[in-house]
């Protein structure tokens, strides 16, 4: 029994598959989804979305926040961005965790919600890092 995933950006369907099992990177911790899961919403942070069929992993790729439907069968994730992992630029993430810390320290202190909308691009930005090829 397969669990069938499909990965939409604002834009389009970027991915639609089916796996054996999906991980995926919960803001509460990564969290797999095989057949027969509870039905669920779930948070995305930035991090990664693996896919394994037949025990191995066979497709990664990189999701900078959104969410995820859970249901029995399937797995549908509303990424805010999503890129295979092969295509990822460790610069960009460097990029984008320079102007995410500035964000973080320009921010108001009494702005809990601007501060953690700029610990969430943080965070999205060190996942970029960590899941991008070495160059």
């Amino acid at each position: 029994m397969l669990i069938d995933l499909e990965i939409v950006s604002p834009e389009k369907l970027l991915l639609s598959k089916s796996a054996d099992m999906v991980v995926l990177p919960a803001a509460e911790g990564e969290m797999g989804v095989l057949p027969g899961h509870a039905p669920m919403i779930v948070l995305l942070r930035g991090g990664t979305i693996k896919l394994t069929v037949g025990g191995t992993v066979t497709d990664t790729l990189y999701v900078s926040g959104g969410f995820a439907e859970v249901t029995t069968t399937r797995v549908t994730v509303l990424a805010t961005e999503a890129v295979e992992v092969a295509s990822l630029v460790r610069a960009e993430g460097e990029s984008r965790l320079a102007a995410a810390e500035a964000e973080y320290a320009a921010a108001d202190r009494f702005n809990t919600e601007a501060l953690d909308v700029a610990q969430a691009k943080i965070q999205s930005a060190r996942a970029l890092i960590e899941a991008a090829p070495a160059a």
